[in-house]
């Protein structure tokens, strides 16, 4: 039975009183990758915060699997920007040895870079960075929140392309923080509505008809989304293993693309 590498139940967050975060239930397995989705303000990055032990949780349970490895891409990187520093240098500072930093390097495609100026980095090399920063700790899980930010609409399909390769390569499990609906919509297999609480879930090619999410989002976004169809390459059955077609059951989750 496989063991999920982080389980929330009842997950609860508050300011002043107020939820942010409220009851939430989430299991996180090897393999997947989870996308939340919500609204400005609608909790998602408090959530994030929460699974990073960065903010503590008032009500519910946090279980992380034993020895579990996080790697954690943020949304923005912050420098100051009359310190000199290379690749080569941010990629040390995470405390890792110098090989694994390059085969890092080299699994985001910068490989090439290692010598150049972090300042001079275009927004997608700079994300393709933190991410092979990330990656440098060998995480079982990767935290990414809104990873595609500053990048330009072709490089966002790229590195979400990269994100799926990264998980097949590395049998990790992806948590993924977006607002880049239509994108997310072609490269997770489970999305998260949230806002505050969970207000829907589940596979892509369904998600965009339930009626939290167009009360959420609007009937002209969710209609936008409705051709967008995520090829779901496996299933987890009630303790959490993963069901491959392979083995003749079949996947509730799988569609093709689709165009009205």
């Amino acid at each position: 039975m496989s063991e999920a590498l982080a389980t929330l139940q009842q997950l609860t967050v508050a300011f002043d009183g107020r939820a942010i975060v409220d009851r939430v239930d989430l299991a996180i397995y090897r393999g997947d990758i989870i996308t939340v989705i919500g609204p400005n303000g609608a909790g998602k990055t408090t959530l994030i915060k929460a699974i990073l032990g960065i903010q503590k949780h008032q009500q519910g349970s946090l279980i992380l699997q034993t020895g579990l490895t996080i790697g954690y891409v943020p949304q923005h990187l912050t420098l100051e920007p009359t310190l000199p520093l290379s690749v080569r240098r941010f990629m040390l500072l995470s405390g890792q040895p110098l090989a694994g930093c390059i085969d890092s390097l080299g699994k985001t495609g910068v490989e090439h870079l290692i010598d150049a100026s972090v300042h001079h980095l275009s927004g997608g090399e700079k994300q393709r960075l933190l991410l092979a920063r990330a990656l440098a700790r060998k995480p079982d899980l990767l935290v990414l929140d809104e990873p595609a930010q500053g990048v330009d609409i072709n490089g966002q399909a790229a590195l979400y392309d990269l994100i799926r390769d990264l998980r097949d390569q590395l049998n990790c499990g992806v948590l993924m923080v977006s607002h880049d609906l239509h994108l997310v919509m072609a490269a997770t297999d489970k999305v998260i509505c949230l806002n505050q609480h969970i207000c829907c879930s589940g596979y892509p090619a369904d998600i965009s008809h339930d009626p939290a999410f167009i009360e959420t989002f609007g009937r002209p976004v969710a209609e936008s989304l409705a051709v967008y169809h995520h090829n779901h390459n496996h299933s987890h059955d009630l303790h959490g293993d993963v069901i491959n077609k392979s083995q003749g059951h079949s996947d509730q989750g799988s569609c093709g693309h689709a165009h009205h």
